[in-house]
Parts: structure tokens; sequence; C-alpha cells
């Protein structure tokens, strides 16, 4: 039987190529590992001959930022190449979140165009679609990809990086490092200050951070009792609840906004349906089985209007309080170790299959919307390595650097203007929700906000590098320096691709004139972004239009 390769789905021919020795001929050299299944944290063998790498720039992380900074390097003329820490490139961006979060189109500029334009759509793109498109863009510029790369430690020398190592023995020196990585732990290795979790207001004299009880369109639509029986607390709380008593708003902590995955849903006979997952307990569900029974069927949307999630062909996301966020469950990742982070991955794959097996499933929930929510189930033809699951947990902040300077809600809403723009933020400031909370007996959402930003804002060039006692060849285009509010507007993934290019051509200039990172000539660091198309400086707002007096 004659099979067209272009038909099979990329994962699927990079899981094959695993199983095939590498040669010296391959740009993108393949995974070495047999396919490990749905995982974060997995053995790779050691390198029988570990090989060191030397580059003008070394990329580590796989996301759009770390992408977009290996091809803005080579097309500045140096040697560059990408350190994956598993066998994926594009991040989110190809594990599912494909209803791209853009904020203001105008806003978007540079190579991040340019890979939408290659796409030939900017939103609702399957996620092997955007997987194929960025490893085209890595080959045609000559990046060599090094996949199942995990960071072990770092080598510095009078405040400079001269070399990482890898758990697998191979390493890399470069003159310049990118981390490109959402978790920050380059920068954590280097021994780079850095942020985790929520800040009090009184830092950055903000208002939306620190505890926060929500008073968005993420709160429940009806009260729920969050006692095991019902009205009785000395029954205890309900799993997914915490007995967190907020006695101070503002306040910070290193807690997290919560992470889930972003499946990829289809019906009609191109889907599998819900797995039921190991050690599936259905009680798990208890608050969620409340929550359904509270409204009758048809309240149930499956939109971002009442949720309980927002399912339809495609991307599908949390929707409301008790959805697919694995509320309260991530607070060790961004510290983590690579193991300790697997337990928490299988924690949220756990849940989040049993929390749509129970919806699809369990008697508990009213027929008609469990037959709504049966009549979907997992893309067949996304994933096929992971079981159709995404291979990606969304992890939508752990690390913040801290340099010399931080973006805070003033930058987000026109009150402080950066003068050396890398890019531009135009999202709303957006957390999901932190921790579910027993407040005046009932159930309260607390940690989630969603405030509106009115014009686009710039990025500044000084929050993607460290403070320069601390590391002056090192930039950070994706954990970038911001506060908890800010990076809220920030944490797109097409900003993180435009401020990955930026950090690049920074980098390169700072080889070329012989500087630290910290010590780039703007001038020219502008100068070179925006012959390569990046947008800096806020669009014009269109004029409204007066209306006709009647």
């Amino acid at each position: 039987m004659k099979i067209d390769i272009k038909t099979i789905p990329l994962s699927v021919l990079v899981a094959a190529a695993a199983m095939c020795p590498a040669t010296a001929e391959q740009k993108l050299p393949s995974p070495s590992s047999p396919n490990p299944g749905l995982k974060y944290y997995y053995p790779v063998p050691k390198a029988e001959t570990p090989v060191e790498g030397e580059y003008d720039i070394v990329v580590y992380g796989g996301t759009p930022g770390g992408v977009g900074a290996a091809i803005q390097a080579k097309r500045m003329g140096k040697t560059a190449a990408l350190y994956v820490f598993r066998r994926h490139v594009g991040g989110l961006t190809s594990a599912g979140l494909t209803e791209t979060d853009i904020g203001k189109k105008s806003a978007i500029g540079g190579m991040a165009v340019e890979f939408y334009e290659k796409l030939g759509k900017w939103r609702h793109f399957r996620p092997s679609e955007a997987e194929k498109a960025f490893l085209e863009m890595l080959t045609d510029a000559g990046v060599p990809v090094f996949f199942e790369h995990r960071l072990d430690k770092v080598e510095k020398k009078d405040g400079k990086i001269e070399k990482i190592i890898f758990e697998n023995g191979n390493s890399a020196k470069g003159k310049m490092f990118i981390d490109a990585t959402y978790e920050g732990d380059l920068l954590a290795a280097a021994g780079v200050s850095y942020m985790v979790g929520r800040e009090d207001n009184s830092r950055f004299n903000e208002t939306y951070n620190g505890t926060y009880f929500s008073k968005h369109s993420h709160l429940p639509r009806h009260a729920v009792d969050p006692y095991k029986i019902p009205g009785d607390p000395s029954s205890g709380l309900l799993e997914g609840v915490t007995d967190t008593k907020v006695t101070e708003l503002g306040k910070g902590d290193k807690k997290l906004q919560s992470y889930c995955f972003r499946m990829w849903a289809m019906k009609d006979g191109k889907h599998v349906p819900w797995p039921k997952p190991d050690n599936y307990r259905p009680e798990r569900y208890e608050l969620l089985k409340r929550y359904v029974n509270g409204a009758p069927p048809e309240f149930w949307d499956l939109r971002y209007k009442h949720g309980p999630l927002k399912l339809n062909e495609g991307d599908c996301n949390n929707a409301g309080p008790i959805s697919l966020d694995h509320v309260g469950a991530n607070f060790g990742w961004a510290e983590g170790t690579y193991a300790e982070r697997e337990k928490i991955f299988q924690d949220h794959v756990n849940y989040q299959k049993g929390f749509m097996y129970f919806l699809a499933n369990d008697p508990s929930i009213p027929q008609q919307l469990r037959e709504r929510v049966a009549a979907f189930g997992l893309d067949a033809y996304e994933f096929p390595e992971t079981g159709n699951w995404p291979h990606e947990l969304y992890v939508r902040e752990a690390r913040r650097l801290l340099s010399d300077y931080v973006m805070t809600q003033a930058h987000c809403q026109g009150a402080k203007i950066a003068e050396d723009s890398v890019g531009l933020g135009s999202y709303q400031m957006d957390s999901h929700h932190v921790e579910r909370v027993v407040k005046d007996g009932k159930l309260a959402m607390e940690g989630g906000f969603e405030k509106r930003v009115r014009k686009s804002y710039p990025v500044s060039y000084k929050s993607i590098v460290p403070k320069k006692s601390e590391c002056a060849n090192l930039l950070v285009p994706v954990a970038l320096s911001a506060s908890h509010v800010a990076f809220g507007s920030i944490r797109m993934e097409p900003v993180f691709m435009i401020l990955g290019q930026s950090a690049a051509t920074a980098a390169a200039i700072a080889i070329d004139d012989s500087v630290a990172v910290q010590d780039v000539n703007y001038p020219k660091l502008r100068q070179r972004l925006l012959k390569d198309r990046q947008i800096l400086e806020a669009p014009a707002e269109p004029a409204k239009k007066k209306r006709a007096k009647r």
C-alpha cells in the first residue's frame, strides 16, 4: 500500500523518527527515546559520547518565543541552536491553544505576523498545522533543534553564562543565552532574581494584585454549598475547595493562577470518546455535580457565558468557576523539580480527563447535558502520540524575572510608558482563579480578574534583561520582568514570539558591539526591529464617527 507522507500528522512523523538513528544530514535532530506517552518528564538515555555545541546564541525553550529567537539569531548572521525540553516545538500554540488570544491585531508585528500569514489564518488552525509551520520556519533558517534536552546546571564566570549542561550529558557554550521557557528555568539556574506568585498591591502601586475576590464572568451562577454535608461545616470541605482564610485583600503570596489543557475536540465520527482516566474517582466531582444541578440543563450553553466549559469543534477552554482549570493544584510547579512537576502534570491529566468523562457519563448529570457533551470527544487526528490528548500543560504563569525594570498595571493602563519598546502588549489584564474558598458559608472564587486594556502599550527592553550585576549575557523574552497583573496581559503567545525575535536581535547587536545585553544601543536595536516589521508604538486609534443628530 502506498502511503502519502503529507497526510500523516507531524507528531506521528516525529515519533517515528525517534525510532531511527540520526544522521549528520538531519537539520532537525530526532528525539532520542521511544514514545513516552502522555508525560511531562520521562527518562532519556544518556549520550554515549556527550557533545558540546558552541554557538553565538543558545536558545533554551521550544515556546513561540524560543522559535522566534532562534530563527532571528540566524537571520542576524549568527550561529544559533534551539534546545527543547521534550519533543515538540511551538509551546501552547502547537498544543491546542489555537483560538489565539491576540488582543489588538494592530499590535502584532514582526515574525508573529509571518507565522500567521504562513498558516493562512490567525485563529482556529490545527495544532499540528502550527507545529509544521514552526518546524518549516526553523528548517528554512537552518536552525539545529535538539529535542529532549533538559537543563541540569549552568556554568558562569565573571557574571556571564559560559555553558549550560543537560541531563543527557550534552552541553552548549554560547556568547549569548536566551531563556524562552514558560517557567524561567534557565534564569533561575543562572542565579538571576525572579518572582513567583502574586505581589502585595503596595509593592508596585497596583489594585488587582495579591488576594482578590473575583468580580467578573467566571463566578458561580448560583450559590454552591462547599461542605461535604450541605450546611454542616464540621463535615469538612469538598474536594477542590481550600480552607484558606482570606483576611486581607491585596496581600501577596506565592500562589499561581490555575492551569489546564487546551483540548482539541471534534464530533460526528471525527472524534474518539472522552477517555476514562486511570484512578477515576467520581466523588472528586461532587462540586461539579452540585453546580450543574443547581440550574436546568438548558442553562448550560457550553460557551463562555454559562459553561460549565467552552466545548466546540477545535480549541476548548475553561469557562466558569468549576470547569477545566484544576484550581489550586499547581502551586509547586514554578520552582518544582522535574519529577515534582511530572506529578502535578499527571494530577492535571487525571482531573481534566475525569471532568469530561464525568460530564459525559455520570448519571447524576442531567441526561440532556450528558448527551450534548458525549456528542463530542477528542479529535481523532491530533496528538496521536499522546492518545489524542494535548502533550503540553497550559502553564499560564510560573517564575517571572525580577530586573531593574518591572512592567506593571500602570503600563497596561497607560499611566506609565516604556521608552525602549521591543513589542506591544494589548490583551486584557487577565488571571484565572487561584483558589476556591469559603466566604459567608458559600463557595467563593479568589484570585481571578479580567480588566480592560484600552490601548496597546510598549513592553520595555529593560524588562527582558536581568540586572547587569547578575548576568550580562542572558535575555528572557517569555518569563519577563512583570508584576502578576501586567504579566496577565503580556503572556500571549504572539507577544512571546515578538519578544523572542527582539531578544535575539539585541543579543546579536551585543555580540557585534562587544557589550553586555544591558548596554545594547537602543536606537540601533529599534532601527533593526522596525526594519523587521516589528510594531513598537501603539497605532493611532481610528476616529470615532459622530452620530447624526435626529
